[in-house]
């Protein structure tokens, strides 16, 4: 591929994106769909771990999304997907990001009719908090725990098999085998493998194991085992998570990390409201703490993080939501504690 077909490529996508008319003629000519979301907040840091992140306020996007479907036949499909985010806590204008897209999923999607079972080719989604994140609801607000953590990926290069076991539905699975790097490219020979069996034994109730194994050249050999319980109504939602990761690393001491999260959202009266309210808890210290964006963490000791907030919808298309992050921390070994966090902020999504 020559320099001037490159550049002639990215001009291209760039005018796609930058015109919005010319985008929607071509999904409605092919018969596709666009879809896509937005959110961010506007953030005060009332209180820090880190003194230089005291009063920092700001507004911010954390996230974009643009994402084009089309059924390719009757049995493939295939998805495109954008994802555009930048780090908080820049000091200079230098180091402040701007909001890059790269590719989040492109895969192509085949589901036999006979089957109950689809295929997933390339770029897709990975089912290490799928199913935590759906019952949790608020992602606009916060990434689920393992998420959060740097504990694992939403997104992966490989083949992904997905559906259930029984006629019902009530057994489902996910199995995957990729690369590990998720959205980056492959670096060694060795693979990642995903899975996670879910049960719906009653109406509402899911019930959710997951394991997965890595061996990777740079990091050596992590592996993660997770349970999770859900109940979902249509005016209520619950879910208690606990995970735990072990890191065999290749050039630092071994590492064992377990955490916990336990969630709730409730629908107020105006069925244009909900109360949500999560506690997380890690047990033992993540290493990566300080480079978490968003929410200012620290690494010397376990941590614990309070999540309250209000959703009001005042049309079906706009959520405002105003929340407030705390976190606080158990006194480690020989240092002093670690001051908490406070921060309140308000957050609006609006999917499209």
């Amino acid at each position: 591929m020559t320099k001037y077909f490159r550049i002639n490529i990215l001009l291209f996508i760039g005018l796609l994106l930058s015109s919005p008319s010319v985008v929607w003629a071509l999904a409605s000519e092919s018969k596709g769909e666009i879809s896509g979301y937005f959110f961010g907040d506007y953030y005060y840091v009332l209180k820090s771990h880190d003194d230089k992140l005291e009063e920092r306020n700001g507004f911010q996007y954390r996230r974009v999304y643009f994402t084009y479907e089309k059924d390719l036949s009757a049995e493939l499909s295939m998805r495109f997907r954008l994802e555009m985010n930048g780090k908080t806590f820049a000091t200079t204008r230098q180091t402040a990001s701007k909001l890059e897209p790269y590719l989040k999923h492109g895969y192509l999607k085949w589901k036999p009719s006979k089957w109950r079972t689809s295929v997933h080719f390339l770029l897709s989604g990975a089912p290490t908090w799928r199913t935590v994140e759906q019952v949790w609801g608020y992602r606009s607000v916060a990434k689920t725990i393992l998420d959060l953590h740097k504990m694992g990926s939403s997104a992966d290069f490989g083949v992904g098999l997905q559906g259930d076991i029984d006629v019902s539905k009530r057994i489902s699975y996910h199995l995957m085998i990729a690369n590990g790097t998720g959205t980056r490219a492959e670096i060694d020979k060795n693979k990642k493998i995903y899975f996670a069996l879910a049960a719906k034994p009653v109406a509402g109730v899911t019930l959710e194991g997951y394991v997965d194994l890595e061996n990777a050249v740079d990091r050596g050999k992590w592996s993660t085992v997770q349970g999770f319980l859900g109940y979902q109504r249509e005016r209520f939602r619950f879910g208690i998570q606990l995970a735990n990761q072990t890191r065999q690393q290749a050039d630092a001491e071994d590492l064992n990390i377990l955490a916990s999260s336990v969630f709730g959202a409730v629908q107020l009266l105006e069925k244009k409201m909900w109360v949500f309210a999560r506690f997380d808890r890690l047990f033992d210290p993540n290493p990566n703490a300080e480079t978490i964006p968003y929410i200012p963490f620290d690494n010397t000791t376990r941590s614990n993080m309070i999540l309250v907030g209000l959703d009001w919808t005042p049309t079906e298309a706009v959520h405002i939501i105003p929340n407030l992050v705390f976190v606080f921390y158990d006194k480690p070994d020989n240092i002093d504690k670690p001051s908490e966090t406070i921060m309140p902020r308000l957050t609006v999504f609006f999917p499209f």
